[in-house]
């Protein structure tokens, strides 16, 4: 995992390359025109609909990653690296740093319409118009929010496999493609608005349950890195309480309080403005540098998090025997049943 960590950052996400990601994208286009033509407009038929989609594409996904699992048991010259290159497909590390790298760097050149388009290709709002602090601040909160979506979950659910795959439970590229999965169907379907209100249901709420959890172990990463890491995880809870989404607000909080930058405000999607919570209420301004500080934050993070997970996994052997070997000397200090 830590060699896929560092894939990851070497590579990226070649264009070249098929992308798992892709190949979901695809199954879930062809079953949403499938749900629509059978369930038309009716609420009910479309939430079933969604909820047969997201039950599809994650066991499609988890059974793609046991696969390649079994294959490294099995054949682990072939399955090695099948597995390398699973895991790095499913981190998003070096991407999102080039994303918002490229919006920098056309704002170092002045170029303010370069700077939107290429800001576009990475959030949800209008970027029509926009001026140059409302970019960088647009540039921050992605890059805040995209560290937890595209890095820190992926790997949550990574590590967490690969604790559990030696004692026999899934894997990390099944548990770590079936984030991937979650995700992909909020980012194509979870919105509110037409048929998707209802058919995008089960694929968001999915998505908000696995994140919830590393969402908040980015917090108090992110404060351990401040230094005060109780602190920095209330200021996110409570900054983050405001917005709809149970993560994007804590996740963005976190950053925030994190790189002493203040982000939120009011934003334009389709046309229409919506308020977000203020975040980091009276902290700096967003400024190029201010990114880069969150960017190298996720760096600096993701190394803790590997560095912790090692420690654990060498500790966990020692502890269950330790474990087992105080647990048989309390067996053993029983007395035999008469």
């Amino acid at each position: 995992m830590a060699l896929a960590c560092g894939l990851d950052r070497l590579l990226g996400d070649p264009r070249r390359w098929l992308h798992p990601v892709q190949v979901m994208g695809w199954v879930i286009d062809g079953l949403r025109s499938l749900a629509e033509a059978w369930a038309g407009d009716r609420p009910a038929a479309l939430r079933l609909a969604g909820l047969l989609i997201t039950l599809l594409l994650l066991g499609g996904s988890a059974a793609a990653g046991l696969a390649v699992e079994h294959l490294v048991l099995a054949r682990p010259l072939l399955g090695l690296p099948l597995l390398l290159l699973g895991l790095a497909s499913a981190l998003a590390g070096r991407s999102l740093e080039q994303a918002v790298g490229s919006v920098l760097a056309a704002l170092a050149a002045g170029d303010l319409e370069q700077a939107r388009e290429r800001l576009s290709w990475i959030v949800g709002r209008d970027v029509e118009g926009l001026a140059e602090a409302e970019i960088l601040r647009a540039a921050a909160e992605t890059a805040a929010e995209n560290a937890v979506d595209g890095l820190f979950g992926p790997l949550f659910w990574m590590l967490l496999g690969g604790l559990l795959w030696p004692l026999g439970g899934p894997g990390p590229l099944a548990l770590a493609w079936v984030f991937k999965a979650a995700s992909t169907l909020d980012s194509m379907l979870g919105y509110r608005r037409g048929r998707l209100r209802w058919l995008g249901t089960a694929g968001a709420r999915l998505d908000d349950l696995l994140t919830w959890l590393p969402c908040r172990l980015v917090a108090l990463g992110l404060g351990l890195l401040a230094g005060h890491p109780i602190k920095l995880l209330q200021q996110a809870l409570a900054d983050g309480a405001p917005d709809p989404s149970p993560n994007a607000g804590v996740s963005q909080a976190a950053y925030a309080h994190a790189a002493r930058l203040q982000l939120g405000g009011a934003n334009r999607y389709g046309g229409q403005w919506m308020n977000k919570p203020v975040l980091g209420t009276g902290l700096g301004a967003v400024t190029a540098p201010g990114v880069g500080r969150i960017l190298s934050l996720s760096r600096r993070l993701e190394g803790l998090w590997l560095g912790t997970s090692l420690a654990v996994a060498l500790a966990l052997p020692a502890g269950l025997q330790a474990a087992g070997r105080l647990a048989t000397w309390q067996l053993g200090s029983l007395p035999l049943p008469q």
